[in-house]
């Protein structure tokens, strides 16, 4: 007798595929399953200046995002030396972490659901951040929005830069399949007298 296993699939995952995937077919005239936009990748950065001179600071980081994203991110380290800001080739100077398969879509279920919500007086994302490819590009200014994370566990405030990467071809199929999932985008403004 085989014992059943429950096989854990994300919950924006199954949207996409149950809702998402036949909205944009129909939207778009897609001839092929395979031509419908999905989701490759999130990739997600931060600078930490202050890791050159405290690396007690850089560990924090390393830690508050790993809370975040669900993975130990990477330290980024600098390539040349730039005496202007005091920094010797070899030095950590960021973070950056690829998320992909169930971590990216828990990511994005946590990042338009619970985070998002949570910034004081949120319009909606800026809808000039798609990159001419199908990638859209965002910063936060802080991770405090992130339920994972409470005020007392931080030592300082720390942003980072988010990218979600697509297989859409143009900005209108990437905003399409990124909307249906939930990223809140900020609705056109009207130009006055126009």
């Amino acid at each position: 007798m085989a014992q059943e296993q429950s096989v854990y699939v994300p919950r924006l995952r199954v949207y996409y595929e149950q809702a998402v995937r036949p909205a944009l077919v129909e939207r778009f005239g897609y001839k092929n399953v395979w031509q419908v936009p999905r989701l490759v990748k999130v990739c997600i950065n931060m600078g930490v200046g202050k890791a050159k001179e405290d690396y007690q600071t850089l560990e924090n980081a390393v830690k508050e995002v790993a809370i975040v994203i669900g993975q130990r991110p990477v330290i980024t380290r600098a390539g040349k030396s730039i005496s202007a800001f005091g920094i010797r080739k070899g030095m950590p100077v960021g973070l950056r972490a690829t998320l992909r398969g169930e971590r990216m879509w828990d990511f994005l279920d946590k990042f338009f659901n619970l985070a998002l919500p949570r910034i004081r007086d949120f319009r909606g994302l800026r809808r000039d951040g798609f990159d001419g490819r199908g990638n859209y590009s965002l910063g936060l200014q802080d991770l405090l929005i992130f339920p994972e994370l409470d005020f007392d566990d931080v030592e300082r405030r720390r942003g980072m830069d988010i990218t979600i990467v697509t297989t859409a071809h143009t900005d209108e199929e990437a905003m399409a399949l990124l909307e249906t999932l939930g990223l809140p985008l900020a609705q056109e403004r009207l130009i006055p007298g126009g």
